[in-house]
């Protein structure tokens, strides 16, 4: 027993190695920094192996790494790596909010509204909207969700 103790005390720093390797190359596919973070935290873990710490001791350390490099340096390179990004709305959820004018009579069941942006679309009432009566065409109307090819509207005023 004390020999295969022995054998795994004295090839620790392969484990840890692989164990790392395998870490940064799941974070090169996975972009979260979370795999990064536990590759960092098995770099501590094969430097305890150079100090001469006990296997056990060397997984504690290791943990104890990954959590904090977890906690405390994740947040701010996520940040920093999402610092550039756009935030404009585009496709479907650009049209939530957008005005428009009633062309055909819109109904629960049919219609047809031109939206601010120039698009024409076919058309419901919104099944939440306080107000279930027809739209008159020449009507205001704000779009409340996309479902597919229908806008489903609801007057400017709710």
């Amino acid at each position: 027993m004390d020999t295969v103790l022995q054998v795994f005390t004295d090839w620790a720093w392969i484990g840890w190695l692989v164990l790392m390797v395998l870490c940064f190359v799941i974070e090169i596919f996975t972009l979260d920094m979370t795999f990064l973070m536990l590759g960092l935290g098995c770099a501590v873990g094969l430097l305890s192996v150079l100090t001469g710490v006990p296997i056990w001791a060397q997984a504690i350390i290791a943990a104890v790494a990954a959590v904090l490099f977890i906690f405390v340096l994740r947040p701010p390179l996520l940040r920093r790596l999402h610092r550039g990004e756009d935030t404009t709305r585009s496709n479907v959820a650009a049209l939530i909010g957008l005005h428009g004018v009633v062309l055909l009579e819109v109904t629960s069941i049919s219609g047809q509204v031109k939206l601010s942006n120039g698009e024409t679309w076919t058309a419901r009432l919104a099944s939440d909207a306080p107000v279930l009566a027809p739209l008159s065409p020449g009507a205001p109307v704000r779009v409340s969700r996309i479902e597919g090819a229908t806008a489903y509207v609801r007057t400017e005023h709710d």
